[in-house]
């Protein structure tokens, strides 16, 4: 018997799939359930799980998964739909049935067959979704479904329980049932895994039982809260509540990394193998004189210029037999066929770089923007994709060839201060990469703007970007055309730019050179600010007149910050004004620090009919918990109300008429 380690279909499916007691009868609502109206517990919830209850049986095979939910406003009615993707080629789905309660009592079953969608295909896979959606949903109505999953008699597939949904839940109940002859199982590997683990994310007071005499793994809780929805959060699916179970020839969390990092660190260096072909290959890149950071950054630059098809597209089965190409089996098939996809070059990088005679390792990591590495979860699909650590001069670089037109040295924000798995010169250890430098993720904007006496306005912005916005750009640039590009920075710009002024942008500069700055131009034209008699009234600051300050209004919270990298945002904007019109008043020059995390500042400079706006925006921190929060909050409520100021122009007085004299 095998470990299903297509898996992660499973545990995916099983947050949405799953059981309810053998498939028992619907249950019959209560009267409080028929007439309740709001759930004291979640106030303002659009709707709330009655009950929740998921089973999985890995001897029969089979999840089933059961649902109440009362719907309470119109939002609520958003789970009238029910999505449920599977694997098509190892799983059944069987025994849908769902109806509509209505808050009278009256019953509507769902009598129309579910739609099987293909969500993707692939060679030897397929995922598809279920999909079906609740007759007559009413604000009031309740909800009830069930289905169960069959998988393939050859697999097991350990649950994954997920408590925490976007909904609050009032009572829920899961039950595990392992597979009985665990000496008969094996994983992918060919191990025998005949020990079952569990690593949970719960509160204190919510446990799980086990059942020695029936071998079965269950779980009762209630009051569930529902998935926060915060701005500015790590991956919520990192920090929920849930429970994960595994079948592995372990006996411990420490002996998983331990062996499963031997092999992942062999693997490794299997494909990043410094051949004779690469060394020739790299001893035709560098020179002998050259120092280990100069012989570094060439070899990187020689990978970047390579096909990664993670951006473009990975040859067919068809297209590689026509250009006589084989399959990539190590670093030396990726240097021949000049492409690779981003974990195949990143390996060749290493192995470029060993065979140049520097110290090299591979980084395995989590894409931050998925989820939080977690090494109480024993699974090797948590680390996603593969950087390389240089050492030079004895101090290690952590570089990023396999995410296209990344610096040398500079990583994409999703690759930064994040943990995974990492070789060292005896053994793979956990690490951590380091964070963005706020001043390698700098946006600098620089407008020039002339104003008519009516407030009509015309000029043009220069930007200049390094770091995660300008790779943003250049990654959107691959991914569209010309025409879709412009589309998206002019969507953009709308965000900033004051009401009344159109922004059109017109060109990057430096789109393929990595190494230097991202230049783009935009064409200001359009109406601007308020004419009242003699005086016009104008957005003191340009670029964030309109612009939502972030945790101005949420007062509370009860969640970690995640502002995915630092930066420094630098405006300059000169306002050119009519012969008429004086400055009458301007936002005082202000300073705001927070000692240690960020600093903000703004001044003003008037010369002849001209008035230049500067500021500045340096924050230095990415990560923040929720415990500084309202310190944050503060921070950000002081510059909201720097940037609400405005700028007056006061129209001059009339010239007195001359007198013409006369007897």
């Amino acid at each position: 018997m095998r470990v299903g380690f297509w898996g992660h279909v499973i545990l995916a499916i099983t947050t949405l799939v799953a059981p309810a007691s053998v498939f028992g009868q619907f249950q019959p609502p209560t009267s409080e359930e028929l007439s309740m109206t709001a759930e004291p517990k979640a106030p303002g919830a659009a709707a709330i799980y009655l009950y929740r209850e998921e089973t999985t049986d890995d001897n029969l095979h089979f999840h089933t998964f059961f649902a109440r939910i009362k719907v309470l406003t119109e939002k609520g009615k958003e789970l009238a739909t029910v999505e449920v993707p599977y694997s098509r080629n190892s799983v059944e789905i069987k025994d849908i049935k769902a109806r509509t309660i209505h808050a009278d009592g009256t019953v509507i079953p769902l009598n129309v067959k579910p739609t099987d969608l293909v969500e993707r295909k692939g060679q030897g896979s397929q995922i598809n979704r279920i999909v079906f959606t609740m007759p007559n949903v009413e604000v009031g109505s309740i909800l009830e479904y069930r289905w169960s999953m069959r998988y393939d008699d050859n697999s097991l597939s350990s649950p994954n329980w997920d408590l925490q949904q976007k909904f609050f839940v009032r009572n829920a109940h899961y039950s595990f049932l392992p597979y009985k002859y665990m000496g008969d199982v094996t994983n992918s590997h060919g191990d025998v895994a005949s020990k079952l683990l569990y690593s949970t994310m719960l509160p204190a007071t919510t446990k799980i039982v086990h059942d020695k005499n029936s071998d079965r793994y269950t779980l009762d809780t209630s009051d569930i809260l529902a998935l926060p929805e915060d701005d500015y959060m790590p991956p919520i699916g990192s920090l929920m509540e849930q429970v994960q179970f595994y079948y592995t020839p372990y006996v411990s969390k420490d002996e998983f990394w331990k062996k499963e990092g031997e092999r992942w660190s062999k693997d490794m260096d299997h494909f990043a193998n410094p051949s004779k072909g690469l060394r020739e290959a790299a001893a035709t890149i560098i020179a002998p004189a050259d120092s280990e950071m100069v012989k570094a950054q060439k070899l990187y630059d020689a990978v970047m210029a390579l096909d990664n098809t993670d951006y473009s597209r990975r040859k067919s089965s068809a297209e590689m037999k026509h250009l006589h190409l084989k399959e990539i089996k190590d670093a030396e098939d990726v240097w021949k066929q000049k492409s690779g996809s981003s974990d195949e070059i990143a390996l060749l990088y290493i192995a470029m770089a060993r065979a140049a005679g520097l110290r090299a390792h591979a980084f395995a990591v989590c894409n931050r923007d998925r989820e939080l590495f977690n090494p109480y979860f024993l699974s090797m699909g948590q680390l996603d994709d593969v950087l390389a650590v240089v050492s030079i001069a004895d101090k290690d670089t952590v570089v990023d060839p396999g995410t296209k037109f990344a610096p040398f040295g500079q990583l994409d924000w999703r690759h930064a201060l994040t943990d995974g798995l990492r070789q060292s010169d005896k053994e793979a250890i956990f690490g951590r990469t380091p964070a963005v430098p706020y001043k390698d993720a700098l946006t600098s904007r620089t407008a020039d703007v002339t104003i008519a006496a009516d407030g009509t306005v015309s000029g043009i912005v220069r930007f200049l970007m390094n770091g995660p916005e300008a790779l943003m750009w250049r990654h959107r640039a691959i991914e569209n055309d010309e025409a879709e590009v412009k589309k998206q920075f002019n969507e953009h710009m709308r965000d900033f730019v004051p009401e009344g002024v159109n922004a059109e942008f017109d060109h990057f500069i430096g789109l393929n050179d990595y190494k230097s700055f991202l230049m783009g131009s935009v064409k200001l034209s359009g109406n601007m600010g308020t004419v009242t008699g003699k005086r016009v009234f104008l957005p003191g600051v340009f670029f964030e007149s309109r612009a939502k300050h972030p945790f101005v209004a949420e007062e509370k919270r009860s969640t970690p910050v995640d502002m995915e990298y630092a930066n420094t945002i630098q405006d300059e904007v000169t306002y050119h004004v009519p012969d008429s019109f004086s400055v009458e008043s301007a936002p005082p020059d202000t300073s705001i620090p927070w000692a240690g995390r960020a600093l903000f500042s703004m001044k003003s400079e008037a010369t002849g009919n001209s008035i230049t706006m500067h500021r500045t925006l340096v924050r230095g921190f990415t990560l923040l918990p929720a415990a500084d929060y309202p310190t944050l909050r503060d921070f950000y409520q002081k510059i909201a109300t720097a940037d609400n100021q405005q700028l007056v122009l006061k129209a001059a007085p009339p010239a007195p008429a001359k007198s013409t004299g006369g007897n």
